[in-house]
């Protein structure tokens, strides 16, 4: 699988600019990176790709706690649409509680969780991980 689009959903400047600076300093992607602030923003702008008939972001990186609608209020929204590709959603946080994990782990769209702060060798992990996913 070849990355064509990052989603960036995270409404602290400062980790998405990091997290770009190292997108297109090691050149894990080859075109677009998608930026939202919250999961509000992101599910509109998501649907209506979907609905226009574009494709979905290959890989998902989204943030929990975000004002107007966080990471899980997304996740539930956003598991019911019906994609032709289905983007891999990795969970990007500074904590994580083995309630959270397992509440993650119970929807079908994420691969898996992140630290903050994001680093290269993560990026890595995720950009490897998405190409060996069915």
């Amino acid at each position: 699988m070849k990355v064509d689009t990052v989603c960036i959903i995270d409404d602290d400047p400062i980790c998405v600019y990091g997290t770009k600076i190292l997108l297109n300093h090691n050149n894990f992607v080859s075109a677009n990176i998608l930026v939202y602030e919250d999961g509000e923003e992101a599910l509109i702008n998501l649907t209506s790709q979907l609905l226009n008939r574009q494709r979905m972001p290959d890989i998902i990186l989204l943030d929990l706690n975000m004002p107007i609608m966080n990471g899980w209020e997304f996740l539930d929204k956003f598991q019911k649409l019906t994609f032709t590709n289905k983007p891999q959603v990795f969970i990007v946080s500074s904590h994580f509680d083995k309630e959270a994990i397992e509440k993650g782990r119970s929807y079908e769209l994420v691969r898996d969780f992140i630290s903050k702060p994001l680093i290269a060798k993560n990026l890595n992990d995720i950009i490897s991980m998405s190409k060996i996913a069915v």
